[in-house]
């Protein structure tokens, strides 16, 4: 049976680790981020892959920079590393240390979405498909050979955190199947091609929504990427609110919906972006976008909670004709 060191931090990262711990694998040792302040009382929380350890008597280690402990994980001697959401680039002199090499899940099928954020960016986009890829990893950013792939469809609502859960599953299933191949030795290494596409970090500016220059769609699809972290956002009187939930409308469809907005249909299609086309608890509120119209369904004013946009509506004064910025 394989020695393997795990490296990891998130919840997605625990899923491989409480998987190949259930496959019977020897973890030597357990390597995550130091435990980090959070809440009011900034009280110090340990990582979902240190509690899992803790649980189950593995060793945790948790250096601020790898290099700390290089010496402790040559000591431990292991065959493989298994690195899943770790948060830390490893140079190439600490991934030559197991015998067998260094592996890696990673949440896209690569080579596209190299980087820190490929879940979220298949959303971003508007992808009809993804899955996860494990590979022999080097000190390029997800450039190493692959080993095995697993496909998965997005669904149309689907946000970033249920894309994770997911993918954190499949990846789990994908690690046994790649420690089992390596262990037979049957794995095969496929080098990765030059066609590949980045998923850098998500950034705080890219939260506003553009409604002048995006379609709903597009809007949707920020929406959906964003939740849960961050949350688009828009502004009304100088005021964020968070949109959670949202459905993309044609403006077609919208008039198929409301016949009674037929005859204004040249009005509808020069309004602005922005523009609150219908604000009514029964009816919904719908603002127009890029030759389109959103349908906001679960918002979050600020100083509030999340709540259905019915429920928003029935506290708001929002009004037809209003601009949303």
């Amino acid at each position: 049976m394989l020695n393997i060191i795990f490296m990891g931090t998130p919840d997605f990262a625990k899923e491989s680790l409480e998987a190949i711990y259930n496959a019977g694998y020897n973890i030597l040792s357990v390597v995550t981020n130091p435990d980090r302040p959070k809440g009011r009382g900034l009280k110090l929380i340990a990582s979902p892959v240190k509690e899992f350890a803790i649980e189950k008597n593995i060793a945790v280690l948790q250096p601020e920079k790898i290099r700390e402990i290089k010496d402790e994980l040559i000591k431990l001697n292991p065959d493989l590393f298994c690195v899943v959401a770790y948060g830390k680039i490893l140079p190439q002199d600490i991934l030559d240390i197991p015998k067998l090499g260094s592996i890696n899940v990673h949440g896209s099928l690569l080579p596209k979405y190299r980087g820190a954020a490929p879940i979220q960016w298949a959303i971003l986009n508007g992808d009809k498909k993804t899955g996860v890829t494990t590979m022999f990893m080097d000190a390029g950013m997800d450039t190493g050979d692959i080993l095995l792939k697993q496909e998965t469809e997005i669904g149309d609502n689907e946000t970033t955190g249920e894309l994770w859960n997911r993918l954190s599953k499949i990846g789990a299933k994908l690690l046994v199947k790649t420690l089992e191949k390596i262990e037979n030795g049957t794995a095969q290494r496929i080098k990765q091609g030059l066609d590949f596409s980045l998923a850098p970090m998500l950034n705080k500016e890219m939260a506003k929504i553009d409604w002048q220059n995006k379609t709903a769609k597009e809007i949707k699809n920020l929406i959906r990427g964003l939740n849960p972290i961050m949350g688009a956002y828009t502004t009304y009187k100088d005021k964020k609110i968070k949109i959670w939930k949202a459905e993309n409308l044609e403006l077609k469809e919208f008039v198929n919906i409301y016949p009674e907005f037929e005859k204004h249909m040249s009005k509808l299609e020069n309004m602005a972006g922005g523009a609150v086309i219908c604000s009514d608890i029964k009816q919904g509120l719908y603002v127009k976008a890029k030759n389109s119209i959103l349908l906001l369904q679960e918002v979050q004013a600020e100083n509030a909670k999340r709540m259905s946009v019915q429920e928003f509506l029935r506290g708001s004064s929002i009004q037809t004709g209003e601009i949303f910025e």
